[in-house]
């Protein structure tokens, strides 16, 4: 009689799951170290790092942030589905999702500058660029940034590839 379900013992698929549930969780930590480093390049007026660390408030707002950003990247990763029966490799690391992460993470930076240039040129007496002077409006600014790089992070892994 031919097996019509898995044929893996079900440990083994929770072990899977679990797998490239941390492996696209710790991709895209990676990837928002890499955006913020970007932020810092594009924002060199606005000091987030030394900014965040002067009020508790601003950092609580940061930890807040990547709390959001860490949950989306989670459940992304957690209900995308995958094959049973393909190879391991394939289940946890998937170069075709890794590819859309990144082009995500490319898209993410380019179009978030680019509505940021827009909506400050659309609106000329708001100074957007004086966030800097107070450390809670810059700690608000970057827990904008990793919920709406969670966001755009947790399209791409939920997205169906085919």
């Amino acid at each position: 009689m031919e097996q019509i379900g898995p044929t893996d013992p079900y440990y083994v698929t929770v072990l899977l799951w679990l797998a490239r549930t941390a492996f696209y969780a710790f991709a895209s930590a990676f990837l928002l170290w890499i955006g913020i480093r970007v932020l810092d390049v594009l924002t060199p007026r606005i000091h987030e790092r030394q900014k965040i660390g002067e009020s508790p408030i601003s950092t609580g707002l940061f930890i807040a942030g990547f709390f959001i950003f860490t949950g989306l990247v989670i459940h992304g990763a957690a209900t995308l589905p995958f094959t049973t029966g393909a190879s391991p490799l394939v289940i946890v690391f998937s170069p075709v999702r890794l590819g859309l992460l990144v082009a995500g993470f490319f898209l993410s930076i380019l179009v978030g500058i680019a509505l940021f240039n827009i909506l400050d040129w659309l609106t000329p007496r708001i100074p957007f660029r004086g966030v800097n002077t107070e450390p809670i409006a810059v700690g608000l600014y970057v827990f904008g940034y990793l919920v709406f790089f969670g966001l755009v992070l947790h399209a791409a892994l939920t997205t169906p590839l085919g």
